[in-house]
């Protein structure tokens, strides 16, 4: 979940990313694995791969004679994702490079997932073109894009924390994580060459750890609460965890947690 325009994390924000979007990032990597038909054997490149959510659980399915590959923008991200890789299972190559010029053969792999990265590709088309480059014939694609929005309870507090924290290009630099519409991206897919491309929704339930310290924690693990801390510090971050806390409380159980719904465009094809 990270490329050149809208989320570069540093310092030890991808730590953080790690745990804190693992609740919400976790239950959609069954859905994009299975949307690509993995089996024993199969070469799989985890494209914009974050801390390596989508690669560990492609590891598990390929398993010993299987190769799974990695590869984003951020060294940090790709530093964490390697101290996370399983051992288990058969070694994960995670690389430094973006999208869009990939440092794979051509027809490489069997599949290629993205999971919550497309929406930030400086030239989807590009990436797009790269995805196809590397995918062999009849072999597949699928990836996620967060939904509108309004789609999302908690992401509609966070955006709101934002505006009011960071200000209102911090907002509109947020509002990016969700122009990964169905338009955007099949066309992006089909042009790539592509065939039987498709968007659908999904819908997970989430359960969240007690919001207090679960919303400035998984704030700061983005590359918006980061600007947050740096024009108002780690002050501002507090408060505007506080305020996705307050602005969720009707959802919430005595104890602080609750579950929410969060919705993904999946977006799939083949080559």
């Amino acid at each position: 979940m990270a490329d050149e325009s809208g989320f570069q994390l540093n310092g030890s924000a991808p730590e953080r990313y790690e745990r804190y979007a693992a609740p919400f990032m976790t239950p959609f990597v069954d859905a994009i694995l299975d949307a690509v038909d993995l089996y024993p054997g199969a070469k799989v490149l985890d494209l914009a791969c974050g801390t390596g959510f989508a690669a560990r659980g492609a590891a598990a399915r390929v398993g010993p004679s299987g190769r799974v590959s990695g590869a984003d923008v951020n060294p940090a991200m790709i530093g964490v994702a390697e101290e996370h890789a399983p051992r288990m299972y058969p070694d994960i190559d995670f690389t430094v490079a973006p999208a869009d010029k990939l440092p794979y053969e051509d027809a490489a792999f069997d599949a290629v997932v993205c999971q919550q990265g497309v929406q930030f590709f400086p030239d989807l088309d590009a990436a797009f073109t790269e995805a196809a480059r590397v995918t062999r014939p009849d072999g597949r694609f699928a990836a996620t894009a967060w939904a509108p929005r309004d789609l999302i309870p908690y992401f509609v507090a966070q955006y709101e924390a934002v505006e009011e924290y960071g200000g209102r290009e911090l907002a509109a630099n947020y509002q990016g994580a969700f122009s990964g519409t169905p338009d955007r991206l099949s066309a992006a897919l089909s042009g790539a060459g592509f065939r039987d491309v498709s968007v659908r929704q999904i819908t997970f339930g989430v359960p969240l750890p007690p919001l207090d310290v679960y919303a400035p924690g998984q704030l700061s693990s983005t590359s918006w609460g980061q600007a947050i801390v740096d024009t108002g510090g780690e002050d501002a971050l507090r408060l505007a965890g506080r305020l996705v806390h307050t602005r969720l409380t009707g959802h919430t159980a005595p104890d602080g947690t609750t579950t929410l719904p969060f919705t993904a465009n999946l977006l799939t094809g083949i080559r």
